[in-house]
């Protein structure tokens, strides 16, 4: 096992990291910009580096900073949590090179990760179904019209190397794919220093779905389940819950053996989400490998009774599995909310600021991981995700009802955050029933081209 573990991340994921190693009896390593020297993951870590000024290019995003962070404290491992440098190849052979153990998925693992249309053609030859697409990148607006052709409209463009809902249009013509194929290139290009395309069919009115999966060193497979993801705005996830309303027992083991298939098919280790679209006939098809650590892997946790971060890490110090779905006695429902410091009346505009007032919910069936406290200020570098708000019981409906008590709890004054938004969709009789697709948040937020029109 690890002596010393720097968590190169920040906010609530550093938190929820460093909680994990210390149960584990390892010394933790935090590191911060400047924007961040008040933030609460530095008051429990056992050491801590400032690697920079606030904006994440010049911080979070600097791998030699954190490497050089690693090497002055002496840790001997490293763990991403999610987004920033995660799933970087880059930053795991980095790591690798300087004598780090990375704490994630394979560098071979992160670039097929990165490469949508390899991956999927890997994992479509190992027999696992995967949605209709180009074979290969998409570099010209005539390419782009012939495939989508081929394939039949609606279709979306998608980045090669994109992730968390950036880079995506649905064209369901080609006249709208004329329009919004240079702009999803510039997207791209911006987004993730790559400006390839791919061109997918677009499944009308599905379900997301994903399997949790977790792989040792010596070719050691498991699932922990699915959760569901449809409640999501610009493909970016608002609630996730686990298990799904929508998986029978026999979809649910069709496809939790095809996810450990698709981890199979790229050698995958650590912990990683084998991503998937279910049609309305209940037909389903791969859609991704995520290879990091969810923003949602709380909603698993309750329901499994796994720790998937010390998990993570004991995988990483070279343990094995040892065991497997049927080995998980499953527990009751859990659900997530994500709290966002946005306003979702005036287009989830960021609402940055200092809490004057702060109240966490409590109770039976509620999880808060967060790294807020009264007094905060928010710095406007990062994402707006501030909180998640996790509750659970033996049923769903008894999980909703604990979700909207604490969602009415929970006070960060006077910040503007989702969870009105929450309020109103807990109370939601489609929400309630299981029967949403991944359309259900139009229902309560305006078009999100509208959005961009008036508050852009």
């Amino acid at each position: 096992m690890f002596n010393k573990i720097l968590v190169a991340n920040r906010g609530e994921i550093a938190l929820r990291i460093i909680r994990a190693i210390k149960e584990l009896g390892i010394k933790s390593v935090a590191v911060y910009s400047d924007a961040d020297e008040t933030s609460s993951h530095l008051r429990l870590a056992d050491e801590k580096v400032c690697i920079g000024p606030g904006m994440s290019a010049k911080s979070y995003l600097r791998i030699e900073n954190i490497i050089a962070a690693a090497k002055e404290t002496g840790a001997d491992a490293i763990h991403p949590g999610y987004g920033y440098l995660a799933e970087r190849q880059s930053f795991a052979t980095a790591c690798q090179d300087s004598g780090f153990v990375f704490i994630g998925p394979t560098p071979d693992n992160l670039k097929l990760a990165g490469d949508k249309i390899m991956g999927k053609q890997i994992i479509e030859k190992a027999g696992v179904p995967v949605i209709p697409s180009s074979p290969g990148s998409i570099t010209t607006l005539d390419e782009a019209k012939s495939v989508s052709a081929d394939i039949g409209y609606p279709v979306m463009i998608k980045a090669s190397g994109g992730g968390g809902g950036r880079g995506i249009r649905i064209c369901s013509n080609e006249a709208i794919l004329c329009e919004e194929f240079p702009i999803a290139k510039a997207e791209a290009g911006a987004a993730f220093g790559n400006d390839e395309l791919y061109i997918e069919k677009f499944i009308e009115a599905p379900r997301h779905i994903e399997f949790q999966v977790m792989a040792d060193q010596y070719g050691n497979i498991a699932h922990l389940g699915e959760r569901e993801c449809s409640i999501q705005r610009r493909f970016q996830k608002l609630i996730e819950e686990s298990p799904s309303p929508r998986l029978t027992p026999e979809l649910r083991n069709r496809m939790g053996a095809a996810a450990i298939t698709a981890a199979r098919a790229v050698d995958y280790v650590n912990a990683g989400t084998v991503e998937f679209l279910i049609d309305k006939d209940d037909n389903f098809y791969f859609m991704e490998v995520n290879a990091r650590i969810q923003v949602e892997h709380p909603v698993t946790e309750i329901t499994t009774g796994i720790d998937i971060v010390k998990e993570q890490i004991r995988i990483a110090a070279g343990e094995k599995l040892g065991y497997s779905f049927e080995d998980i006695p499953l527990r009751g429902w859990a659900i997530e909310c994500r709290i966002n410091a946005e306003d979702p009346a005036r287009g989830f505009l960021p609402s940055p600021g200092t809490i004057e007032e702060y109240h966490a919910p409590g109770g039976y069936g509620v999880r808060l991981d967060t790294h807020l406290y009264q007094g905060y200020s928010l710095p406007i570098f990062y994402d707006s995700l501030i909180a998640k708000l996790i509750t659970f019981d033996a049923t769903r409906q008894g999980a909703i009802s604990i979700m909207k008590r604490a969602l009415e709890e929970f006070t960060v004054h006077p910040l503007k955050t989702t969870i009105p938004l929450f309020l109103e969709i807990m109370d939601d009789e489609e929400f309630k029933r299981g029967e949403f697709t991944t359309s259900f948040i139009t229902k309560f937020v305006p078009d999100d081209d509208d959005d961009e029109e008036e508050y852009g």
